[in-house]
């Protein structure tokens, strides 16, 4: 009998070391995250890079690998093609151009590795996740302020994003259906599509100063384009009550806000973008969700509330 106890008890032992030994793999379990960024010369990409990299320090078992596809899409679809072969746990895709990226999206999913595409999200593909924001609202906080605000018979420059991304085709359908189709005195002197970049931007409105007397404002799809327009006028008295327009939030557009040489932005907040992007990571990583669909908030920035946004940047350590 004695014997028989001695061998449950050695069994029991030996069950309890194999469950502590299991409840140790599971947590020491590390996901690997691949994000593949659209452009880290794009301001607000390399801000959305930094805050994943900060949002996943608070996951003891989550690592991310973060990649610049610097905005060319032969670049990115072979990031999303390494990404595939690496085996990470999770990729997410911060398209460059939606359709180009598509059919290598389709791919992680055929591949059965769970995928989150943010900023903008490419619609209709099934078992991917999307963060994001609401491009069209982005535009039109800062077009129905426009509406109040631009003078009668007024000179405009426009800055596209790139054409086929999604955030950049419904902010210009916004601009188009929320102001100029509404303001038909105002008009379009010139317009370009300048990649979100910011020395695109300068190039351009370098050319228009130099064919127009008269720009009354500057509408851009992005705080980037934004920035560079303004910093070709800056200085030039012909151009000192310049209304200018943008979408993002980022550092360098409140501050222009608050020094009163930038009208208006939008906020897309890369903090909470990342915090959304990481928390869903986790959650499908773990279980706890198969597919998630999500946006995050666009309140409108200018001089009468730009201090709050200021902060914001202020405890992120954007702005000193």
């Amino acid at each position: 009998m004695n014997s028989f106890f001695k061998n449950i008890k050695g069994k029991c032992l030996v069950a309890a070391a194999a469950c502590l030994m299991t409840a140790s793999f599971a947590q020491a379990q590390n996901y690997k995250i691949a994000f593949i960024a659209r452009a880290q010369a794009d301001s607000f990409a390399a801000w959305l890079a930094n805050g994943i990299e900060e949002e996943v320090a608070k996951y003891p078992d989550l690592s991310v690998d973060i990649m610049d596809s610097q905005a060319d899409d032969m670049k990115e679809n072979a990031f999303i093609e390494n990404a595939i072969a690496n085996n990470y746990d999770l990729i997410i895709v911060q398209p460059n151009n939606g359709e180009a990226q598509r059919p290598y999206i389709e791919n992680v999913v055929k591949a059965g590795i769970p995928v989150i595409i943010t900023n903008p999200r490419v619609k209709g593909i099934e078992g991917a996740s999307t963060v994001d924001a609401d491009p069209y609202e982005q535009a039109a906080v800062n077009a129905r302020l426009a509406l109040e605000q631009v003078p009668q018979n007024a000179n405009a420059v426009v800055l596209l994003g790139p054409a086929g991304n999604m955030h950049a085709d419904m902010r210009h359908e916004s601009w188009k259906k929320e102001f100029f189709d509404k303001r038909p005195d105002v008009k379009i002197v010139g317009e370009q599509i300048a990649h979100w970049n910011k020395d695109e931007a300068m190039r351009y409105m370098e050319d228009w100063v130099q064919a127009n007397d008269k720009i009354d404002v500057i509408v851009a799809m992005n705080d980037n384009m934004c920035a560079g327009a303004l910093e070709v006028v800056k200085g030039n008295p012909k151009f000192a009550n310049i209304l200018s327009y943008g979408v993002d939030g980022t550092a360098e557009a409140v501050l222009l806000i608050k020094d009163g040489k930038m009208t208006a932005t939008s906020l897309q907040n890369a903090y909470d973008l990342a915090a959304k992007n990481i928390s869903v990571a986790h959650d499908i990583l773990t279980g706890k969700a198969k597919q998630v669909d999500t946006d995050i908030d666009c309140p409108l920035i200018t001089k009468d509330n730009v201090d709050q946004y200021i902060e914001i940047h202020k405890k992120a350590g954007a702005i000193q």
